[in-house]
């Protein structure tokens, strides 16, 4: 098996051999978490023996910051295109939800979910380097939000009162909870209903802003009709 691997390996460069390792490592701990990753869970993964992961690698630590770090890139940029100009609003937030989801479910089709929450959520109480690598990373997918919404609310797609900030905010939660559900191992037909529903919830105006400067939920969101007859004497 290891001579198989190495035969396609080799003669590749050795950008390409760094990338497949960090791709096979990362799935160990995707699975596994942290905790339940070793060294030699990694050299396993990667065929590379504990010394030769040292010497290219570091440390499990180091290894795992360097893959959160990848993740948090490689989902940012997907996260850019999948919100870049040139859509409408819907078509945007459509595509951020299919993007996402098609990272928690893999090439195979397999649940695994969020590899920055799936992993970083539980280590982040213990460790102040994941804690802040997973805080920016969630900051800047908001961030990344608010500017889209904030895009379609000057272009008209929204109302000019829409609460931006409740926007981006629940579009946020969403993703947390898709991001959750997947690794508990709920179907994409489930999830993609969600992803759907808050599309339609965030394209249509029902979050507006109100006189006051910190509004509540009940005062921010508007009940829908259904329930607003309902609510009559």
């Amino acid at each position: 098996m290891v001579q198989k691997i190495t035969a396609k390996l080799r003669g590749r460069p050795r950008k390409y051999q760094t990338e497949i390792a960090l791709e096979q490592a990362m799935d160990v701990f995707w699975r596994a978490g942290f905790v339940g990753t070793s060294m030699d869970d990694l050299s396993e993964a990667t065929q590379m023996n504990r010394p030769s992961l040292y010497h290219a690698f570091g440390d499990k630590r180091q290894i795992y910051l360097s893959l959160l770090d990848l993740y948090i890139a490689n989902t940012g940029s997907a996260i850019a295109v999948a919100l870049g100009p040139g859509r409408s609003l819907r078509e945007a937030m459509t595509d951020f939800y299919a993007t996402v989801l098609k990272v928690y479910f893999g090439p195979t089709g397999v649940a695994r979910g969020c590899f920055l929450i799936g992993t970083a959520v539980t280590e982040a109480g213990a460790d102040e380097e994941v804690r802040t690598k997973l805080a920016e990373a969630l900051n800047g997918f908001h961030k990344a939000l608010s500017v889209r919404l904030r895009q379609a609310r000057k272009q008209g797609e929204l109302a000019p009162d829409a609460n931006v900030g409740a926007l981006a905010d629940l579009a946020s939660a969403v993703l947390h909870s898709l991001a959750i559900r997947s690794r508990a191992g709920e179907s994409p037909e489930s999830l993609l209903k969600t992803a759907c529903a808050a599309v339609d919830l965030i394209c249509s105006n029902a979050l507006l802003v109100t006189d006051t400067d910190t509004p509540s939920l009940q005062d921010s969101v508007r009940a829908p009709a259904c329930l607003r007859n309902r609510t009559r004497g």
